[in-house]
């Protein structure tokens, strides 16, 4: 549990998003922080300060729409599923279709799929799409048990 804790805290010191954070779900193999970055991201470098993550974790990213994504995200739902209880099947298009809502609202959104080591990891950025007020912060971090 302290393993998701500093992977989590890790992520959200390098995107600068503590003040204010809190977790959405702390279990034992699960553990989704939300925030917002202090740092100056804009909508057009959301992907390119994702990478910048990705690298500064040494971290390798899954094809969200591979095998691989989808059974990631599948034991993600399983273990969100063992603390809280969800109306629907998993969905791996849920992701999808979750963005386009929040890019209807005019928001720009960006995630990344990853792992470093025996942690499964799913990060979404987003901000409105005018500049206006702070870009969010999701942070999903599991244990994988490699």
């Amino acid at each position: 549990m302290m393993k998701l804790h500093r992977t989590a805290g890790e992520i959200i010191g390098y995107l600068e998003a503590f003040e204010g954070s809190r977790p959405a779900l702390d279990a034992s193999d699960i553990l989704i922080v939300r925030g917002m970055s202090r740092k100056r991201i804009g909508s057009d470098n959301m992907g390119e300060e994702l990478d910048r993550l990705l690298e500064h974790l040494d971290a390798t990213e899954i094809d969200l729409f591979s095998d691989e994504g989808a059974a990631l995200i599948g034991l993600m739902d399983e273990q969100i599923r063992s603390c809280v209880e969800v109306g629907t099947e998993t969905d791996i298009g849920g992701i999808h279709r979750l963005k386009e809502s929040l890019e209807d609202m005019n928001f720009a959104v960006e995630y990344r799929l990853f792992t470093t080591g025996d942690t499964g990891l799913f990060v979404v950025l987003y901000r409105d799409r005018s500049g206006v007020g702070p870009c969010f912060v999701e942070v999903v971090v599991s244990d994988i048990g490699e």
